[in-house]
């Protein structure tokens, strides 16, 4: 049988009852899994003082981003959000952590179906631009 796209696929899009659209875990989720294994979409590095002249709608792109010192990590193009764009913020209890290193998510915890994957923000991430 072929690999299908849907292997090692842990999550879908879903609203969340944190903020607008998150991440939910559609099959249980094991400790210490890379959640989005294959998400292979560029990252690079913009300097915010690059976006000073920006919309408010195009700045507000920028905050699915990691912010770094005076420099945001976002993907390539906005065009190019996959879903680990959209994890939200929980400071108290996330069930992910992010490795700041390989730009990756791994579950802290077993994950149940139907849970939303949250990380906290402020392990790895300055203020919000």
């Amino acid at each position: 049988m072929p690999v299908l796209p849907h292997h090692n696929v842990y999550t879908r899009l879903g609203v969340s009852l944190i903020h607008g659209v998150g991440v939910f875990a559609i099959r249980p989720i094991p400790a210490g899994t890379m959640i989005f294994e294959g998400d292979e979409a560029e990252i690079i590095w913009v300097n915010k003082a690059d976006l000073k002249d920006l919309s408010p709608a195009e700045l507000k792109l920028y905050e699915f981003g990691l912010v770094r010192g005076d420099s945001v990590a976002c993907p390539k193009s906005f065009n190019n959000l996959t879903p680990g764009w959209f994890v939200n913020h929980n400071e108290n209890d996330p069930n992910l952590i992010y490795d700041s290193e390989q730009y990756c998510y791994f579950a802290a915890r077993d994950i149940a179906v139907g849970e939303e994957l949250t990380a906290n923000y402020q392990s790895y991430s300055d203020n919000i631009i």
